[in-house]
């Protein structure tokens, strides 16, 4: 674990222990006790325990990280026994709202400090003993998945070969910082809906804006999962989500006018319910970050430019070449083995019409193999010239962009300025009104910004751009535009199942690059 991480947990863990300081100054003098030992981190779970008569090693297991940080809720639980606190809810309050609820307890006249005689003679039933167990590992595991690290399966191939679909992998919450949740209202263990019911498994009652804990910028080439920037709305059919976009589909019905379309699908709630969701219950979405805040990004004939210079594919994507070969007989298994295609599958190796020419899905890796290897006389990449129009990023008439020639395009970046003009318009829209919540309006070609004449804006949070490995076949940045950083979720870090008809040994435990 990089040194940055085990400094922003040990940070938590002082946060634990230190925010029910206040209450427990009161509880400690109650108890006999100077009351300024609360305020010494790792001292005063010692003396918890110590008025607890429970054994004085648990205090160093708080150092352990991560679980340290359960060791102590675990300390302030048995802490409140010792004021002859059993109940359940009074458990989880310790645990869970310490500073609240030792404050309560130090400062009314009524709780006394009752000692460990007390806590030997109660007992639980078992019952109670498998209740508090499983309340405690809920707790934990939704903790931790909240915060630290959570599970992730690939469900398609835009990232292939640097991930397959199959693989299921852990992304550390840690490496950018603990972003806290905007629903905090929510059941452990599932996104946005209940299974089987279709029912949101949030509430949004308590709505809390984005804040991150520790913040570590995202760099560029990072793995990284984020939340969809266009999932905010949504069409609430098994058809559409992630596989049919709202804003795609509104400009489908409007014949690319937006406000069209728009108007066609909310008359028709019907056949297109609209779901609204906030920013961490949209789809999660998992691609490589090419470009961070205030680089230019440009794409020509496929090949990414960031400020002026290539930038190189990463050794595991893949995308489509035209392979020539030198009229040799190609051997499947060695085509297999040593290049990673598989001749049989026709997503993979095409015959042309050109003799000894073939389309391969080839990674970069690959392809410097078999030029190297002399299998090939030339290889050329695939470029997609006519694959334009109202489905690529901004969506206007203004930039004929292309998937694979794109831009150029600045980055936005937290507290940079941009000079509003008609042509920059369609592409910082939605960012300055919907990612920045500003009301942003066009009248007579002058711009207003929340009623306020402008031809400027400064950006308040920083962007990126997100594209899959295998750029042909990828729904990412080119499509939807920046992923702003409240979006952030956290950083692919390792392998830890892979699965296709069985165990694929090789990928298991191995390193996201």
């Amino acid at each position: 674990m990089p040194i940055n991480q085990l400094i922003i947990i040990l940070i938590i863990q002082l946060f634990i222990l230190l925010l029910p300081a206040f209450g427990a100054y009161k509880m400690f003098e109650k108890a006999g006790v100077s009351g300024w030992k609360a305020f010494v981190p790792f001292y005063n779970t010692w003396i918890m325990l110590q008025l607890g008569k429970r054994a004085k090693y648990i205090a160093f297991l708080q150092f352990i990280p991560i679980v340290g940080w359960f060791i102590s809720m675990s300390i302030f639980v048995d802490f409140v026994k010792t004021f002859g606190k059993f109940k359940l809810h009074e458990h989880a309050m310790a645990a869970l709202l310490p500073v609240i609820y030792f404050t309560y307890l130090g400062f009314n006249h009524r709780d006394k400090f009752v000692g460990a005689e007390a806590v030997v003679k109660h007992k639980k039933s078992a019952a109670r003993e498998w209740i508090d167990a499983g309340v405690f590992a809920v707790v934990a595991a939704t903790l931790i998945r909240a915060f630290v690290f959570e599970s992730y399966a690939i469900p398609s191939g835009s990232m292939e070969k640097t991930m397959l679909v199959g693989d299921y992998l852990f992304a550390s919450k840690l490496s950018y910082g603990p972003r806290i949740p905007n629903t905090p209202l929510a059941l452990p263990f599932v996104h946005s809906k209940i299974p089987f019911i279709n029912t949101k498994s949030y509430l949004e009652w308590i709505k809390i804006p984005y804040t991150r804990w520790f913040a570590n910028p995202v760099k560029r080439n990072d793995v990284v999962i984020f939340n969809l920037p266009v999932g905010d709305t949504t069409i609430d059919k098994e058809e559409f989500g992630s596989k049919g976009l709202y804003y795609d589909e509104i400009r489908r019905q409007g014949n690319g006018n937006s406000d069209e379309g728009r108007k066609i699908i909310l008359s028709n709630p019907d056949d297109y319910p609209i779901l609204v969701q906030p920013v961490d219950k949209t789809d999660n979405y998992v691609k490589r970050c090419v470009g961070i805040a205030g680089d230019n990004l440009e794409i020509k004939k496929s090949v990414v430019y960031i400020n002026g210079k290539i930038s190189d594919f990463p050794p595991r994507s893949e995308t489509y070449y035209y392979v020539e070969t030198g009229g040799q007989p190609l051997d499947e298994t060695a085509m297999k083995e040593e290049y990673d295609v598989d001749m049989s599958n026709a997503d993979e190796f095409q015959q042309t019409n050109t003799a000894n020419t073939f389309r391969m899905l080839l990674t970069a890796s690959a392809k410097e193999k078999m030029m190297k290897n002399g299998l090939a006389k030339n290889i050329s990449l695939e470029t997609y010239e006519d694959k334009s129009g109202t489905l690529v990023f901004p969506y206007d008439k203004v930039h004929k962009w292309t998937i694979d020639d794109f831009g150029p395009l600045w980055i936005p970046k937290k507290g940079e300025t941009l000079m509003l003009t008609a042509e920059n318009y369609p592409l910082y829209e939605r960012a300055i009104r919907t990612y920045e919540g500003n009301k942003l309006e066009v009248k007579d070609g002058k711009f207003y910004i929340n009623n306020k004449l402008t031809n400027q804006y400064t950006f308040n949070m920083d962007y990126f751009w997100m594209m899959g490995d295998n750029r042909h076949d990828s729904q990412d940045s080119r499509y939807w535009g920046f992923v702003p950083e409240d979006h952030i979720v956290g950083k692919a870090t390792f392998i830890f199942m892979s699965w296709d008809k069985g165990p694929r040994w090789k990928r298991i435990l191995s390193r996201i690059k």
